[in-house]
This record gives structure tokens, C-alpha cells and sequence, in this order.
């Protein structure tokens, strides 16, 4: 899909350039699974199945995607609506989950009865081989050419499915770098992949989201170009996930 428009930027410093380029699309997309409303997102309205399939994981609602019986990509005025149709048997794991969402907020979850949810014990990963700097520095120097969208914007982030040697397989890019994970996840559940001792390569900060997703999609090693915080070191180093922050070209630095 391309970049929702074109707008005129100007340079300020000289006063006099103008310069038109494309600017990524933003749009809301409220997800409704078993026909409840469930969250709102803001996020590139494209890949919005394999968004479906990879949020519905995330937030586990599903435990496989043959739990997943359709996904209804319908385009309002204001927005998008993702209708996700989900077995009979997933039905109270819905209506136990939107209990606990009482309000959404920029920082994730309020009120006091989400503390425990927003904290779920996440599995623990089984030990994996170790992945070299090599691979990683390849998969670095891949990434730019599996995103089209960034290169026509500059505004969106990507989430990659790599190769232990570091050759990209997968990507996903969208405005939010959770949206973006959640559909590099929900592509690898629809086409049957697997990480196959690779790793998640990620343009964005290291946040606990992002390493709960990781956990919960079975990723044994995550790589981030910026920092982590202190919570997702935690979450990585209690989930026993192998963990690769400030990923440069030539540098690259191992959470402990």
C-alpha cells in the first residue's frame, strides 16, 4: 500500500525550500474479536490480517491460529474496523480479558485491578544456541531494503524474522512498533513459520511489550537498535529470552 498522502514540508533554516514527500498513514483501527470491542489502535492500515492474528496471540486470546475462523477488514468513515472471528470455546477468555481492560491510555492499562494482568507470568523459554554478532550485523545491513514504506516516509518502524546466519525472511512495517510486531507474528501464524532458532530483529526500543510478545510468540533471542528499559530486562532475563540492545552497524551490546 502506498503512504496515505504527500505534503509540503518546509525548510526552515534557509525559509525559502519547500520539499514534497510522502508521509506515512496513520489511521484508527478498532479490534473486535467475537464481536465484542476490545481495544483501539493506531497503526498502517495494511497487513491488517496478519495484525488480527498477531494481536489475538499477543493478547491471548487464541492459543493457535485454526482458533482464528475469519478475519473482516471493514473501512469506515473514521477508520477501520477488524472483526475477528473466533471459535466458540474462546468466548469466555474474551469476556475475562475485556473485564480486566477498564480504560486504555498511552501508558497501557489503568486501574487497579489490571496491576496483575498487565504483570502475567510469561513462559519460560528453553535454552537456544547463541547467535553471533555476524548475523545480526548482516540482518542490520538487510533491513532497509525490506522496507518500502519507510523508504518512501522515513516514519514507520519494522519487524523482522531473521535466519540464525542472519538473512532477513519476513518483515512487517507499521507506524506503531507494536503493531509491527504483532504482524510479523500473525504472518508467521497464518504461513506456518516458525523461528527455527533465529531471532526478531525490531527498529525500535526494547519495551516490556515488546519482549512479552517476543516470549509469547516463542522467539528465543530479540535484537533492538535503541535501549531497553528496566522492566524489559527483567521480563527477558525471567523468561530466560536472549536479549541484543543498541544494535549498530558495527556494535552491539548483550543484555544481562
Amino acid at each position: 500500500m502506498p503512504p496515505d498522502a504527500t505534503f509540503d514540508l518546509i525548510e526552515t533554516s534557509g525559509g525559502r525550500f519547500t520539499q514534497s514527500r510522502a508521509i506515512a498513514e496513520e489511521v484508527p483501527v478498532a479490534i473486535e474479536p467475537g464481536g465484542i470491542g476490545y481495544a483501539v489502535l493506531m497503526a498502517t492500515a495494511e497487513d491488517l490480517e496478519d495484525l488480527a492474528y498477531g494481536f489475538a496471540w499477543s493478547e491471548r486470546l487464541i492459543d493457535g491460529p485454526h482458533q482464528v475462523q475469519g478475519v473482516d477488514v471493514h473501512h469506515a468513515e473514521d477508520g477501520v474496523i477488524l472483526r475477528i472471528g473466533l471459535s466458540v470455546e474462546m468466548q469466555p477468555r474474551i469476556h475475562d480479558r475485556v473485564r480486566h481492560r477498564t480504560s486504555e491510555s498511552s501508558c497501557g492499562l489503568c486501574g487497579l485491578e489490571n496491576l496483575e494482568q498487565a504483570m502475567r507470568p510469561l513462559p519460560r523459554l528453553a535454552d537456544s544456541a547463541t547467535i553471533a554478532e555476524g548475523p545480526i550485523f548482516a540482518a542490520l545491513a538487510a533491513l532497509n531494503d525490506h522496507q518500502p514504506l519507510n523508504q518512501a516516509t522515513g516514519g514507520v518502524h519494522a519487524a523482522a524474522l531473521c535466519a540464525p546466519n542472519g538473512q532477513i525472511r519476513l518483515v512487517r512495517e507499521d507506524v506503531g512498533r507494536h503493531n509491527a510486531f504483532d504482524k510479523l507474528v500473525g504472518a508467521m501464524l497464518r504461513q506456518g513459520l516458525a523461528w527455527d532458532g533465529g531471532f526478531a530483529l525490531l527498529s525500535s526500543r526494547c519495551s516490556y511489550e515488546l519482549v512479552e510478545k517476543a516470549v509469547l510468540s516463542g522467539c528465543p533471542t530479540l535484537v533492538t537498535i535503541s535501549a531497553p528499559t528496566t522492566l524489559a530486562l527483567r521480563r527477558a532475563q525471567d523468561a530466560n529470552l536472549r536479549l541484543y540492545v543498541l544494535a549498530r552497524p558495527d556494535s552491539v551490546l548483550r543484555a544481562r
